[in-house]
C-alpha cells in the first residue's frame, strides 16, 4: 500500500513542478534520476546538448533540483530538465572564479556597444573595451570566434550580469616584467630620461636604464616644478629630453613616480629668510580658487589671501598686481598666508 501511494504521489507531478532527486546512473547519454517511490525520472534528451557539461561534473549519489517536463514517457519515467540546477551551478563556478581570479577561456560572440558579448559554458558574458589590452582594442571583429583568455571581475546572479576582463591577466604580466626591471632603479638616483607623452596630469618618460634598459615612469604634474605647472603642452614635447629622480613606486601596479623639481633646491626654503610677518609684499594674482586667491610672491613661491579675508565687493583677476600684508608662514606646509593692504575701504569689509 505505500508503494502504492508513492507511486500515486509521483505521478500527481504536473509540467513545470520542482523535484528533488539523487543521481541513480549515467550511462552514455542517459541519466536516471531516483525521485522517490521507487521511480526514476530521466533527463530529457531534448536539453542533452546544453547540460552535457555539467551532467559531466555529476557523480551517482549527488542531490540534484529538477524541473518536470513530462509526468511520464512511454516507459513510465518522469521527463526531467536540469538546466535550471545548472544554471545555478554555473553561477557558483563563477562566484568562485571570481575569488579565486582563476584564468578561464571564453569565445567571442559578436562586437556589442561598448565590448565584446562573449559565452563561457553556455552563459553569456560581457567584456567591457576598457578591459581588453589596447592591440585588442584596436581590431575587436577580429577577437569573434576565436578563444581568449579573461578574469572574472564581477558576478551578479540576481541582473543576470556576468563581466570579464582579459586586460587583468595582461596587466599582471605588465606589471610583472615593469617589476623585473625597475630593481634595476634606486630610489633617489638620478635618470636621464626622454619623454614619451604629455598628459594633462603630468609627463610619461621613458628612463635609460644601465645595460641597455628602458623603464617607463610618470613625473606628475606636481613634481615638474616647485611653483603652480598649469600647461605642460606649452612646456615639453614628445622626445624632450629631462632629467629625473626616483621617488618611489607604486608596489599596486608597479608604476614608478618621478620629479624634476627635487633636482632643484626649494625655493620656499628661503622664505623663512626673504618673508616676515606683517611685511608688505607685492605679488601677481596666479590662479583663484574656492579656498582664495592665490598671488605669486617669486619663482616657486606663492602666498593665498584666504576666501574668508577678501574684501566684498572687490574681484581679482589672473595677472593682475596685489599689495599685501604676511599673516602668517608655515615652512613644514610650504604656505605662506597674505591679507590685502586696501587702498580703499570696501562695502562690508573688516
Amino acid at each position: 500500500m505505500a508503494d502504492l501511494l508513492a507511486m500515486s504521489s509521483f505521478r500527481g507531478y504536473k509540467r513545470g513542478d520542482k523535484v528533488e532527486g539523487t543521481v541513480a546512473s549515467i550511462v552514455g547519454r542517459e541519466v536516471l534520476i531516483d525521485i522517490g517511490g521507487k521511480m526514476e525520472g530521466i533527463v530529457g534528451e531534448k536539453e542533452w546538448e546544453e547540460v552535457k557539461g555539467f551532467v559531466a561534473t555529476l557523480k551517482v549519489g549527488d542531490r540534484v533540483l529538477t524541473n518536470v517536463i513530462s509526468a511520464e514517457n512511454e516507459k513510465g519515467q518522469m521527463i526531467l530538465s536540469v538546466r535550471q540546477a545548472m544554471q545555478t551551478n554555473r553561477w557558483q563556478v563563477f562566484f568562485d572564479l571570481l575569488k579565486s581570479g582563476e584564468t578561464v577561456t571564453v569565445r567571442p560572440l559578436e562586437v556589442n556597444k561598448g565590448g565584446l558579448l562573449a559565452d563561457y559554458s553556455g552563459i553569456r558574458g560581457f567584456i567591457p573595451i576598457s578591459q581588453l589590452s589596447a592591440d585588442h582594442q584596436k581590431n575587436l571583429p577580429g577577437l569573434v570566434n576565436k578563444p581568449l583568455d579573461v578574469k572574472v571581475i564581477e558576478v551578479d546572479k540576481a541582473q543576470n550580469r556576468l563581466v570579464f576582463s582579459e586586460k587583468a591577466i595582461t596587466a599582471a604580466a605588465e606589471k610583472e616584467a615593469r617589476m623585473i626591471t625597475l630593481k634595476e632603479v634606486k630610489l633617489g638616483d638620478n635618470y636621464k630620461a626622454k619623454v614619451v607623452e604629455v598628459l594633462s596630469y603630468g609627463l610619461l618618460v621613458s628612463l635609460e636604464l644601465p645595460a641597455d634598459k628602458l623603464a617607463e615612469g610618470l613625473v606628475h604634474i606636481s613634481e615638474v616644478a616647485w611653483g603652480k605647472t598649469t600647461d605642460l603642452a606649452s612646456k615639453y614635447k614628445i622626445g624632450d629630453e629631462v632629467k629625473v629622480m626616483a621617488i618611489s613606486v607604486n608596489d599596486a601596479d608597479g608604476k614608478l613616480n618621478l620629479s624634476i623639481k627635487q633636482l632643484t633646491e626649494d625655493p620656499f626654503a628661503d622664505a623663512a629668510k626673504n618673508y616676515k610677518v606683517d611685511q608688505k609684499i607685492k605679488g601677481k594674482v596666479s590662479h583663484i580658487s574656492n579656498l582664495g586667491v592665490y598671488l605669486t610672491l617669486e619663482e616657486g613661491v606663492e602666498g593665498l589671501i584666504p576666501a574668508s579675508k577678501l574684501p566684498t565687493g572687490k574681484s581679482y583677476e589672473v595677472g593682475e598686481d596685489v599689495t599685501a600684508t604676511v599673516e602668517a608662514i608655515d615652512l613644514k606646509l610650504r604656505k605662506i598666508t597674505v591679507t590685502p593692504v586696501l587702498t580703499k575701504k570696501f562695502v562690508g569689509y573688516k
